[in-house]
């Protein structure tokens, strides 16, 4: 399962600093990783990832790519108010959501 994280076409990007900050902020421990193919961030202690777009270290876009057993629970929730305290939204199967 994959829940989309993005924020609106009117809002500034966030730093990729931003970003790991907020994670930070909710008591996880992320880890930026480039790869050819993109950026991912991965969370200790979990197997969910969040692959996020990045453009000169800036990001508006990331998937969170959630690992069997991981779909949904206070972990999932911390992310959500991690990017949502940034501005970001959800887009899951359901449409859009406030995180």
């Amino acid at each position: 399962m994959e829940t989309l994280l993005q924020l609106p076409d009117s809002s500034a990007p966030s730093t990729l600093i931003e970003v790991l900050d907020a994670l930070k902020k909710q008591h996880l421990e992320p880890r930026l990783e480039s790869k050819a193919w993109g950026d991912w961030i991965y969370l200790e202690g979990y197997s969910s990832v969040i692959s996020i777009e990045s453009n000169r270290g800036l990001s508006s876009s990331a998937t969170i790519e959630h690992a069997e057993g991981e779909e949904d629970g206070e972990f999932v929730q911390c992310i959500f108010r991690a990017f949502g305290k940034l501005g970001w939204h959800g887009v899951d199967a359901d449409g859009e959501f406030s995180l």
